[in-house]
């Protein structure tokens, strides 16, 4: 009777709330016509008024119709019907959850988003009666944009990282995958399950879908033979169950998991993970070409200032022709009678100028002087210094060394920060010589930066470049990564592919790896825009699983097969993962978080490698990823195969 009660009160409340609202709307529209008709004295106008306030009242009450009509469970309706508001409500619920503390522990957003998807899917179908079911386009959709952002984000670092640690990755997927199998396989037997239940324990458990297809086509195939009393339906059925229960515990697990793995052993996952980003970008200090925080300035020793010239020695002389005595300190601008000179005009100095130079501070502290007192001129010091990346495209330029280029018009006002070849970055010296393909990254004024990037023939890369995303290179990196992933090859009855995902994770990292070389190659890409796809893309792809898989899971609970199954499928979910991070922590002494991002790879989840992502705040433990995750892939298929045809 209370609940009965509570629902008639906030279905009476919620049509009260809409209806004030529509009457104030109303209201507000009558009063603007009369307003306006007052000036005009045309009733015609108030009439159309009046008409289009009915039309916008109607449509707001046509829409929110099933809440004010059934109540709570119009909400649930509305929800159904509304599929993008059910996957921003998820999202909505999901992200502050991710952020609550249990003491030590919190779900993270990924984690969260999902139970709250599962609760409200298998709420509306217990209360209800509703199964809810959004298109798998949607998943595909956000999957790819998740895994394209990815690659993009590990790109630069994706094969250094394979020659220190790809074996160990191998290794890691290799045992997950086995034990995975053993478990499901072992453990339905030693309980007693029916058949179908070990290949359905497998793809939950493994998060792979696709060894429901292989495990069906066994048995369509004849390669398994169904048990006397059953039929090919019933182990459909089971198949479907065991996927069902295992699936969503260890989807949430797995991401638990991974999130405390490192720490669960002793490391620190953040401090590991810069070991492991400098490991791999090498011997040198700097961000490579196409990579978050590039274009940082961060501390330098050099500073702009501005003197008033009195050394008779100066006057007479020409900027440039300073510039070719003193390379070290060239000026920036020349401020005569309240008027800007740009110094690229190459004016003649003057006694009593303000020159603007732009020297180590303790050259100019030591010799500042030596032009003539510091003045604290705004308008002299107001020069903006940005860092740009340039590749080197002028065979003019190549083979000769910083030493010869130092003096020339192309180094004028500019500071030599790095070079990189091949995508690593070399040491300076005077000697060093540039190359064509080389990336060069300086600072300087923005005027002086363009000249050189005309000088070495090349596009000038800089931050304000990357303020913007050029979504044309991201499309066609997609569609071929997308395309090379549904390319398969049937070896006895079984289909291989890379998978679709996997495909757009490695069209990234090869976009972003030659960026690292020419940072002109793919169009420019902001980390803002980077990390919001990476973000959303999974979050939604997660929602989108949680509102499908949750009607599911209703239909598997029942008796003692679903304590079993769920028993079974989180011990193959996630002991696997701990045994492999313990094998490769202890005899390959591999880095932390590169260890779980193998054993991401392993398990096939991509949830819980974002997981390890936000404890690391760091894009590395992605490197080994695709390295697991193609051969667990592969072993995954085969192994449902086998286990169908042993049950």
């Amino acid at each position: 009777m209370r609940n009965s009660s509570f629902l008639l009160s906030a279905s009476i409340s919620a049509r009260f709330s809409v209806l004030l609202v529509a009457g104030l709307l109303a209201l507000g529209i009558a009063t603007h016509a009369q307003a306006e008709g007052a000036g005009t004295a045309e009733s015609g106008t108030l009439r159309t008024f009046e008409q289009a306030s009915e039309r916008a009242l109607g449509s707001v009450f046509e829409f929110i119709e099933p809440v004010t009509e059934r109540g709570i469970e119009g909400v649930f309706a509305f929800l159904d019907a509304q599929q993008w508001v059910f996957i921003l409500l998820a999202l909505a619920i999901g992200y502050p959850l991710g952020r609550l503390k249990f003491g030590p522990i919190s779900l993270g957003s990924t984690a969260s988003t999902l139970l709250v998807a599962v609760v409200i899917s298998m709420t509306a179908q217990i209360a209800f009666n509703m199964t809810y079911a959004i298109p798998g386009i949607v998943a595909t959709i956000f999957l790819s944009l998740f895994m394209y952002a990815l690659g993009l984000g590990v790109g630069p670092k994706f094969f250094a990282g394979l020659k220190s640690g790809g074996l160990a990755a191998i290794v890691c997927g290799v045992i997950i995958w086995a034990l995975n199998w053993v478990i499901c396989v072992g453990g339905a037997h030693l309980v007693g399950l029916e058949s179908g239940f070990a290949a359905g324990l497998i793809s939950g458990s493994y998060t792979i879908t696709a060894v429901l297809g292989v495990a069906e086509s066994a048995v369509q195939s004849g390669s398994a033979t169904v048990p006397p009393g059953m039929t090919a339906d019933e182990i459909g059925a089971n198949m479907a169950a065991g996927y069902a229960v295992s699936y969503i515990l260890s989807s949430v697990g797995i991401i638990l998991l991974m999130r405390y793995l490192p720490a669960m052993f002793g490391h620190d996952p953040a401090a590991d993970a810069k070991k492991a980003e400098d490991a791999f970008a090498g011997s040198g200090t700097h961000p490579l070409p196409g990579t978050p925080h590039a274009f940082l300035l961060g501390y330098m020793p050099f500073d702009i200032r501005a003197y008033k010239v009195e050394n008779e020695n100066l006057v007479g002389k020409s900027v440039n022709e300073l510039f070719e005595a003193h390379p070290q300190a060239p000026i920036l601008r020349v401020e005569r009678d309240g008027q800007v000179i740009d110094a690229l005009n190459n004016p003649t100095i003057r006694k009593g100028d303000i020159v603007t130079v732009r020297a180590d501070v303790h050259d100019m502290i030591l010799h500042g002087n030596e032009v003539g007192p510091e003045v604290d001129d705004p308008v002299a010091r107001d020069i903006t210094i940005e860092s740009a990346d340039i590749a080197v495209s002028s065979s003019e330029i190549a083979g000769k060394t910083i030493e010869e280029l130092a003096r020339t018009s192309l180094a004028y006002g500019l500071r030599l920060i790095a070079i990189f070849r091949a995508g690593q970055e070399i040491p300076i010296g005077p000697q060093t010589d540039i190359r064509v393909g080389d990336v060069v990254r300086l600072t300087g004024p923005d005027s002086c930066i363009e000249r050189a990037g005309k000088a070495l023939g090349s596009r000038v890369i800089t931050e304000q470049t990357l303020a913007t995303t050029e979504v044309m290179y991201m499309a066609i990196a997609m569609v071929v990564g997308f395309i090379a992933g549904t390319l398969s090859v049937t070896i006895a009855g079984i289909p291989f592919a890379l998978g679709t995902s996997a495909g757009c994770l490695l069209a990234g990292i090869i976009v972003a790896y030659l960026r690292s070389r020419n940072p002109q190659f793919g169009g420019p890409v902001s980390e803002g825009a980077r990390s919001f796809l990476q973000d959303i893309g999974l979050n939604v792809f997660v929602a989108v699983l949680g509102a499908n898989t949750g009607p599911k899971i209703i239909s598997a609970l029942g008796g003692d097969t679903v304590i079993w199954l769920a028993l079974i499928g989180t011990i193959a979910a996630l002991l696997p993962v701990v045994v492999a991070f313990f094998v490769a922590d202890k005899f390959f002494k591999l880095n932390s978080v590169i260890n779980a991002g193998a054993c991401a790879g392993g398990r096939n989840s991509t949830p819980s490698l974002n997981a390890v992502l936000e404890q690391s705040k760091s894009q590395v433990a992605a490197v080994p990823f695709p390295v697991s995750y193609a051969i667990t892939t592969v072993l995954a298929l085969v192994g449902g195969y086998i286990a169908q045809i042993l049950s």
